[in-house]
């Protein structure tokens, strides 16, 4: 064999080796897991955290019971914060107004976006219910001036009021404004307006941690081959293919 094709497959050699992945065995990877030392009221508080900030309050106040973890809330306003989240989930928009400002008045008085999205919510249940005449009156003068003093605002509610044009909202490309899943994402911001006044994070960590346990996967993936957690609701180690 010629000089030139010895130096060739050499350097292919180097190549493919440099390339190639690492294999992680079961046994190795569980090893360096459990040497990851992870005290237990560690994990309690981040538990806590998130039934807290998702509002489980009987959960929370078991697990304070049984573990000794103190919440960095008061519980007790737990439930009120709940039950504004419950009132916008139904569609009752003026009753959840209402408890906000029971809870906290400057929760809308410093945070105008979320008071507009409020009252865009209130819009929608009137459309909803069929309400044309009370709708239009009500988006002329409650929502007209705000939308005047802000761009995003005003295209927010021509979005809304263009419902008011299709008689089937199935064929209405904004239809979806009057999904559950607007509702949700009204309360969702409500509840994290709440906590940010209560000085708590308006995040659980919990969903971030997993976030960060994905994005460490992928970046891990391109370097090595080792047990994967693919099913994040079970965290079964699932065996390396190679």
């Amino acid at each position: 064999m010629s000089l030139f094709w010895i130096v060739i497959r050499q350097l292919a050699e180097i190549e493919a080796m440099a390339t190639s992945k690492k294999v992680i065995t079961r046994e190795e990877w569980e090893k360096k897991l459990n040497d990851v030392m992870i005290r237990k009221e560690d994990m309690n508080k981040l538990v806590m955290n998130f039934l807290v900030t998702e509002g489980y309050v009987d959960a929370a106040e078991k697990l304070r019971m049984e573990s000794g973890t103190e919440p960095d809330i008061d519980l007790a306003t737990i439930t009120d914060r709940m039950a504004v989240k419950k009132a916008v989930q139904c569609g009752n928009v003026e009753d959840a107004i209402e408890k906000v400002n029971d809870l906290n008045p400057e929760i809308l008085d410093t945070n105008p976006q979320l008071f507009f999205h409020l009252q865009q919510q209130r819009l929608i249940e009137l459309i909803r219910n069929g309400k044309v005449e009370e709708a239009l009156e009500f988006a002329q003068e409650e929502l007209a001036p705000r939308g005047e003093e802000n761009q995003s605002f005003l295209e927010e509610l021509e979005k809304t009021v263009a419902l008011l044009a299709f008689e089937d909202v199935s064929n209405c490309p904004v239809g979806d404004l009057l999904d559950i899943s607007q509702r949700l994402k009204t309360a969702s911001e409500v509840n994290a307006a709440i906590l940010t006044s209560q000085n708590h994070e308006k995040d659980p960590k919990l969903p971030s941690l997993l976030k960060m346990l994905i994005w460490a996967q992928s970046q891990l993936d391109e370097k090595a081959v080792y047990p994967r957690i693919n099913d994040l609701s079970t965290a079964t180690l699932e065996d390396p293919t190679v």
